[in-house]
């Protein structure tokens, strides 16, 4: 069972528009095409509230809640139960999956996503749930560094948001000197020599 890919499906939901059907499909990659398929509108109530859901377990990892984390996810797991069963195509294609095929596509996603989330929390601790610190997103993010140290969702986030600091910087000593007094700003007449 790839836990992993489990985990990613939480920051897939959390991470996605979900104003119409067609944005909550769209979420569906090729292995559960499936869910794209059967998915219906009475269910997008219910992703929308896992997505609030699943948001506050990464706020609460990345602020050092543990606890708070832990029992968000401890409601998500009773909410959406693992039923775990063995699918494949063939005898060397056997693997697990969360739920029984008969589950609706809600079930079956958010079952996947609340275990795969709370086996990383148990494996790496929740200080490695992530919030973009570029203002600007708010994306959430599983952090695989080796140090523990990812701060942005995505390089375009870092790269964006180191840009507009060194811009900020750049204007802030710029208008440090225009309001310096003229004569400490202004060059230095030369003093004359010997006439």
């Amino acid at each position: 069972m790839d836990f992993d890919a489990y985990a990613k499906t939480a920051v897939d939901l959390v991470n996605v528009r979900l104003d119409t059907l067609d944005d909550l499909r769209a979420l569906f990659a090729d292995d559960r095409e499936w869910m794209r398929e059967s998915v219906a509108d009475k269910e997008m109530a219910v992703f929308r509230r896992a997505q609030r859901k699943l948001r506050d377990v990464f706020e609460a990892g990345a602020a050092g809640r543990d606890g708070d984390a832990v029992a968000e996810l401890n409601v998500l797991l009773e909410t959406f139960p693992v039923q775990p069963r063995i699918s494949g195509h063939d005898a060397g294609d056997w693997h697990m999956h969360v739920t029984s095929r008969g589950a609706s596509a809600s079930a079956e996603y958010l079952a996947g996503a609340a275990w795969g989330l709370g086996v990383w929390l148990c494996e790496f601790g929740s200080a490695r749930f992530g919030v973009c610190a570029d203002e600007r997103c708010g994306n959430v993010y599983l952090d695989t560094s080796s140090n523990n140290c990812r701060r942005f969702c995505s390089e375009r986030c870092a790269t964006r948001s180191h840009v507009a600091a060194h811009r900020a910087r750049k204007k802030a000593a710029v208008d440090e000197v225009a309001a310096l007094p003229s004569a400490a700003v202004a060059p230095k007449a030369p003093v004359p020599v010997g006439r």
